[in-house]
């Protein structure tokens, strides 16, 4: 079987999304644990559930970056079909609430984000931000710690990787960057692909950037480092990743070196840096 049917075949028999916004708004692709690999896509959608009104803003606003990493869970799910990993995908837009951020960071719900201010978001309280955890966060929280479990009861520490999009210019400068690995303390499974990709022609590789890896709270920091599990949260450029082509050649690109990684028994040591 080729690999393209291998990735078709794997995506269609066991994608799950799971249908009701409250508890579970999640798509969950179930795996093989023995890959050592769980795969998250963060910011994968820019759905708004109905009954938040779009919250204020136009359709086209959610087809920009604010609403969600354009491309990435493309390239989640093809990863999962080539690993036959597990994966958990969210299925609300950032704007909505940002899993990727801490429960007391300021930007857990946008109020403005890129020049867009968000009417829904505007006068949102305590109360309102709770009740959004509840429904959409925690879920979330619960999937990834579900699978983590399944994991440790096999005998394995996984290696978690996030899988993000960042826009070719921000505030009118060009990035240069293909790809970007972001990484906090830990950085042995960023250092081995970062190693390897640089084997690679014609690619500007990203050690931290085009930002740091590491905010407080945030999925890779609440699941992987706080439990001294290798990580990376890989970011690739919007435009290289916005059609099914693109998707499937950075999947294609990236899955050998996730194989590879997932094979030295380094990766899956507990590791807590001091």
């Amino acid at each position: 079987m080729t690999l393209s049917a291998a990735l078709s075949t794997h995506s269609q028999k066991n994608v799950e999304v799971l249908e009701d916004f409250s508890p579970h708004p999640v798509e969950v692709i179930q795996g093989n644990f023995k890959s050592g690999i769980l795969l998250l896509c963060d910011h994968a959608s820019n759905h708004v559930p109905d009954d938040l009104k779009q919250l204020g803003l136009p359709d086209a606003q959610f087809e920009r970056h604010i609403g969600y990493d354009i491309g990435a869970a493309q390239v989640t799910r093809l990863l999962a079909g080539y690993l036959k990993a597990p994966a958990a995908l969210t299925q609300f837009s950032r704007l909505v609430i940002d899993p990727n951020r801490g429960r007391d960071d300021p930007t857990l719900v946008m109020r403005l984000s890129d020049g867009a201010v968000v009417p829904g978001n505007a006068y949102v309280n305590s109360t309102d931000i709770h009740a959004r955890i509840t429904r959409f966060y925690e879920p979330y929280d619960r999937v990834i710690r579900d699978f983590i479990a399944q994991f440790q009861i096999r005998g394995i520490n996984p290696l978690i990787i996030s899988i993000h999009s960042f826009t070719p210019v921000w505030r009118g400068v060009p990035r240069p960057w293909q790809i970007g690995f972001l990484w906090h303390e830990d950085k042995r499974l960023t250092d081995f692909l970062i190693t390897q990709m640089q084997k690679m022609a014609h690619l500007t590789i990203g050690d931290n950037e085009p930002y740091a890896g590491g905010l407080p709270g945030d999925t890779i920091d609440r699941h992987a480092t706080k439990h001294g599990f290798a990580n990376t949260l890989i970011e690739l450029r919007q435009d290289l990743i916005a059609d099914e082509a693109g998707a499937r050649s950075w999947a294609e690109r990236l899955a050998p070196l996730l194989v590879e990684a997932s094979g030295q028994k380094v990766m899956h040591e507990i590791r807590h840096i001091p």
